[in-house]
């Protein structure tokens, strides 16, 4: 089983122009977001524009989860529903990662009977994806109800992220054992899923941790990307239907109108962004990143001082 061809498009830009790129994206955000709470009381056009957010972060180490709950706040959005609403818009972007690896996927459905190496991979995928299942289901509640309602944490998330980026980034390299899908190993996968289960925290990043926790682990940068992408559609998926799931009973049928909105959005922008970002995150290092997650979260903290939040 190959990785997915990374290199039809390439994007050639500095890890300074890139931090300028997402300063600019997180401006554009904040102003959109307060010019929304202000002048746009419909909450159509603001699950359309968290949408955008949601497709715009997701494949970004800047935690898509906390920049939908900050920028919820922020445009005052009343149909979060506890949460959910953050949650279940993330099944656009399992749509854009499967649409975006749906050759190999394909290959491998065919090949998974009579490959040892495929049965190999998705074995590992099955062992990363556990500790975050078991801690998700365990702690789903109590996420919901106290992470997701605490800009502090998720700013702080930010913070220590980003200073984890910048270290883990000027440390010596690990040698590397693992520059294939299929090499990496049993024990690497489970240090790559408990990575993960800190991405439960708001404002960690999911695809920042496991590609860190992969890196760490031994894999070269291409791989721990995409291991982590195609770990993204079992852990995004079940979070998607086990959130849906337990919050029935407190939906009206009216939010499923917000759902679908911010699930098209998000999985249109997730889609046409995709090819791009990951070919950028699995080439280039997170300095630029570590550096825009310390400015993001200082920012948040100002504006849960300045009552914005």
């Amino acid at each position: 089983m190959h990785k997915p061809s990374l290199k039809p498009f390439h994007l050639a830009l500095t890890g300074r122009q890139v931090l300028l790129l997402l300063a600019v994206l997180l401006a554009e955000v904040l102003l959109l977001a307060l010019a929304l709470a202000k002048i746009v009381d419909h909450a159509w056009w603001q699950s359309l524009f968290l949408g955008v957010v949601e497709g715009l972060t997701e494949f970004l180490p800047i935690s898509s989860t906390g920049h939908l709950l900050i920028t919820a706040k922020l445009i005052r959005f009343e149909h979060g529903m506890g949460g959910t609403f953050e949650i279940f818009i993330q099944l656009g972007a399992i749509l854009a990662i499967i649409a975006f690896y749906a050759r190999d996927l394909l290959a491998q459905i065919k090949a998974v009977r009579h490959e040892a190496a495929i049965q190999r991979f998705w074995l590992n995928i099955l062992i990363a994806f556990s500790p975050a299942a078991v801690l998700g289901l365990t702690l789903h509640s109590w996420i919901k109800k106290v992470l997701f309602d605490s800009p502090p944490i998720i700013a702080f998330s930010l913070i220590g992220g980003g200073l984890i980026f910048l270290l883990v980034e000027y440390l010596p390299q690990k040698p590397l054992t693992a520059q294939e899908l299929t090499a990496i190993s049993p024990k690497q996968a489970l240090g790559i899923g408990i990575a993960q289960t800190f991405a439960l925290i708001p404002g960690v990043s999911r695809s920042g941790a496991s590609i860190i926790g992969g890196m760490l682990a031994g894999l070269d940068r291409p791989t721990a990307t995409a291991f982590s992408f195609y770990l993204a559609i079992p852990t995004l998926g079940a979070a998607t239907v086990v959130d849906l799931l337990k919050s029935l009973d407190q939906l009206v049928i009216g939010d499923f109108g917000f759902l679908f909105i911010g699930t098209l959005v998000s999985g249109l922008i997730a889609w046409l962004s995709i090819g791009w970002l990951l070919r950028y995150v699995s080439t280039n290092n997170f300095v630029a990143f570590g550096v825009y997650r310390l400015c993001a979260g200082v920012l948040i903290l100002l504006l849960g001082f300045g009552k914005f939040l």
